[in-house]
């Protein structure tokens, strides 16, 4: 990793599963006023919760969790049946106000440094392009970051996680199924949909079912 990494090393992780992989990268904001107070946070014991890097909005990088170790991030999370996603990914906060103090778009600098980042955390781990992931897709019930606002394009044109070169064709097929094939938990099928569109449809989260929705929908289930 080229860029200088700070630690910030917080209390807040447990031991990994024996002889888990470390197959998934999820992607957060930190929903806070500023980012040093997402960093107190994320390293005060009665918060228990944590992620292995924080990424500031000037680019600065701390690692609070070292890889090996298991940081609570995900909370109660679904990706492709699976729900043991703390015991197998590596978390990545980036500061920034969120929904509720004023969401902004992610600024350059911060998102070069996730790249770099990203990059060097896939270089080391089997993470697959369909398991990049935002906190809202394997909690599409609880979380809405990284947002709409997040460039996801960006960062499959960098390698990092997958997007569609053209809409696909649904050919009839069922939203659920589509959705449930690229990996949501769709037991609140709406809320699904919804997290679904923040990140591949991020001009229109509204939860509503139309042949764009639907061919969006197909060809991003064809990228797994």
């Amino acid at each position: 990793m080229s860029s200088q990494v700070t630690d910030h090393l917080s209390p807040n992780f447990g031991s990994r599963p024996e002889g888990i992989v470390i197959d998934m990268l999820v992607l957060h904001y930190t929903g806070m006023p500023t980012g040093a107070a997402a960093l107190r946070r994320l390293c005060d014991p009665s918060a228990k919760v944590s992620a292995h890097y924080l990424i500031e909005e000037d680019g600065r990088l701390f690692r609070l969790v070292r890889e090996a170790e298991r940081a609570w991030h995900s909370g109660v999370a679904s990706w492709r049946g699976e729900s043991n996603i703390n015991d197998r990914s590596i978390g990545i906060e980036l500061v920034n106000p969120g929904h509720e103090y004023g969401y902004r778009p992610f600024p350059a600098v911060q998102m070069a440094a996730l790249i770099e980042l990203a990059s060097d955390i896939l270089a080391r781990h089997p993470i697959l392009s369909r398991n990049v992931v935002g906190h809202s897709d394997v909690a599409p019930t609880r979380k809405q970051d990284p947002g709409e606002l997040f460039d996801w394009r960006a960062l499959a044109a960098a390698g990092i996680g997958a997007w569609p070169d053209e809409f696909g064709d649904s050919c009839g097929c069922d939203a659920g199924t589509l959705l449930a094939d690229i990996g949501y938990d769709t037991s609140d099928f709406e809320l699904a949909l919804i997290a679904f569109q923040r990140r591949y449809l991020p001009a229109r989260v509204d939860g509503q079912l139309d042949v764009n929705v639907l061919n969006q929908l197909a060809a991003v289930a064809a990228l797994n």
